[in-house]
């Protein structure tokens, strides 16, 4: 009987666990595994901007409550993304800063708990990620960013303002001002040429073409 039982545990839980892969759940939350899986490939490291990219502005909206949420939901006002995210991004700051732009990052790598919590308080859950699949956030492959004046450091005109829900956020919208619209698929063009592609809701959030090979995160800032 207690064989029996054993097995019909164990089947179980072969199960569940076949049933969270096929999901898509692994969530990496340990640093100790984080660190052995960028010792393997450094290519996974999470790369603090700033640190990369020194005259990035940053106006990391979640670490205020000045966001969609009306809280305050990252303790720290920091920006990671993978290595080669952060590469592409340097380049796309020196080509925008010899045309008299730079860039603004509003948002990049995410923890997994924190897409959770998006989830569960969002009113209108289209614009957030669904933790049953994740974010490109959660992989640090994703990035929500606009174009600055690089000497004055103020935004140029976009559509709408950064986590607008109005149709005019969507990155195909065309009934805009012709200034407006440059501005924007300037920026959509430019980002395209490094790896990015926008999403199709989103003027401002951009994924990175293969984030398909990065794990999600659950890692907190305040370890990276």
């Amino acid at each position: 009987m207690m064989r029996i039982t054993t097995l019909l545990l164990f089947s179980l839980l072969t199960h569940n666990l076949s049933a969270q892969q096929k999901n898509g759940l692994k969530v990496i939350n340990s640093l100790k595994v984080y660190k052995n899986t960028c010792a393997r490939d450094p290519n996974q490291e999470l790369i603090e901007l700033r640190k990369m990219i020194p005259d990035l502005v940053l106006d990391i909206r979640y670490a205020t409550a000045n966001n969609f949420m009306k809280q305050v939901m990252y303790p720290q006002a920091r920006a990671f993304a993978r290595k080669p995210v952060a590469e592409q991004l340097k380049k796309v700051q020196a080509e925008l800063r010899k045309k008299g732009y730079g860039l603004k990052i509003y948002d990049a790598y995410r923890p997994y708990a924190i897409t959770v919590s998006f989830y569960k308080k969002a009113s209108d859950k289209s614009f957030v990620a669904n933790p049953a699949k994740g974010s490109k956030h959660n992989r640090g492959c994703a990035v929500d960013l606009t174009l600055i004046d690089f000497k004055t450091k103020k935004e140029v005109p976009m559509p709408t303002p950064y986590d607008s829900f109005a149709p005019e956020a969507a990155a195909a919208y065309r009934k805009l001002p012709p200034a407006v619209l440059r501005n924007r698929d300037f920026l959509i063009r430019t980002m395209q040429a490094h790896g990015f592609r926008v999403i199709k809701n989103e003027w401002w959030h951009y994924d990175f073409i293969g984030w398909q090979n990065y794990a999600l995160m659950d890692i907190p800032f305040k370890s990276l």
